[in-house]
């Protein structure tokens, strides 16, 4: 048995207009060649899942004819599956068809101002409806004109794959993310698990509400405080009902969720946020999903907890254990 401690390695990059990093313990590796295929496995879902990118498969699919089958990457399908399998239990709380109204309300790649005369033209047409996938030839098809947006589950997916990667070399101790959704497997070498901070969801400032202690899940966080814009003087979130083609208004301003994958973590998050504090506590409980709710109320936050989190939210800061 080898009697090499495991050393502390720390790599980082860019990815979808944020930065992606990954920390793990590992022995006797080559740090340049596993952050270069680290970077590559975020390079391809950005190139594969990005509605920036005019070329990626996923622009492509959406400028495809109605009712023509077209390849497309595995990874993108089954993305699209999962989105509409989360969508349908969800009750529409989650759907990737909001792409024109992201656009509309001037959240997409162009960043325009909000067009009153394309939010008037929101189409009430559900990716459920319009979108048929076919996981065996690695195919999809659009029955309706609707545009996909994956911003609710890409980087989570991302996340994913950084793990999928660094599991690939043999590393099982790790922490990965991207923009504050994050995956964590095994420990660290003392056998303790992996501190996260969860921020407070104030869009002037940045604070950590608190801390947990984790291992072996996936973390997503959704909220309104760190993307939103003033239209018209009311401040509106970069998250959209798909329900209302509208931006979220609401005093449910975040939601944290866990989950064995990101971007299982990631969807949900957005859909409970969607949901507000009781339909998505109650869709919480009836799941059995680990969620904390945070309400913004006055000058301060009032805190739910579903599942784990249930007793973790009335603790204020520190010593929170989610195994």
């Amino acid at each position: 048995m080898s009697t090499d401690q495991p050393s502390r390695f720390s790599v980082n990059g860019a990815t979808m207009g944020t930065r992606w990093s990954a920390v793990f313990f590992a022995s006797r590796v080559n740090q340049a060649i596993i952050a270069a295929d680290l970077q590559a496995a975020v390079d391809t879902v950005d190139a594969t899942m990005s509605t920036w990118q005019p070329q990626s498969a996923l622009m492509q699919f959406n400028r495809a004819n109605l009712g023509q089958w077209v390849v497309m990457p595995a990874s993108l399908c089954a993305v699209i599956a999962l989105s509409l399998q989360i969508g349908t239990a969800s009750g529409g709380a989650f759907d990737i068809g909001v792409g024109a109204a992201v656009e509309a309300w001037g959240f997409g790649a162009t960043r325009t101002a909000p067009d009153a005369v394309s939010i008037r033209q929101i189409s009430a047409v559900t990716a459920a409806g319009a979108i048929e996938v076919d996981l065996a030839n690695a195919r999809l098809r659009r029955n309706s004109e609707v545009q996909l947006d994956l911003s609710g589950i890409a980087k989570g997916f991302g996340v994913d794959r950084l793990a999928e990667t660094l599991l690939a070399h043999g590393i099982a101790d790790f922490i990965v993310s991207i923009d504050g959704e994050m995956r964590l497997s095994g420990s660290k070498p003392d056998g303790s698990g992996w501190l996260v901070g969860l921020e407070r969801p104030d869009r002037t400032q940045r604070a950590l509400a608190r801390t947990l202690e984790v291992s072996d899940l996936a973390i997503a966080t959704s909220g309104d405080y760190r993307h939103w814009r003033d239209h018209n003087g009311t401040l509106v979130s970069h998250t959209i009902d798909p329900r209302t083609g509208a931006p979220l208004q609401s005093e449910l301003c975040a939601v944290t969720v866990t989950a064995e994958h990101c971007a299982v973590a990631d969807a949900w998050a957005t859909a409970l946020l969607v949901m507000g504090a009781e339909d998505g506590l109650a869709m919480a409980a009836r799941l059995g999903l680990d969620a904390l709710f945070t309400l913004r109320r006055g000058d301060g936050f009032t805190e739910i907890g579903a599942g784990a989190f249930a007793a973790a939210s009335v603790m204020q800061q520190q010593g929170v254990h989610i195994k």
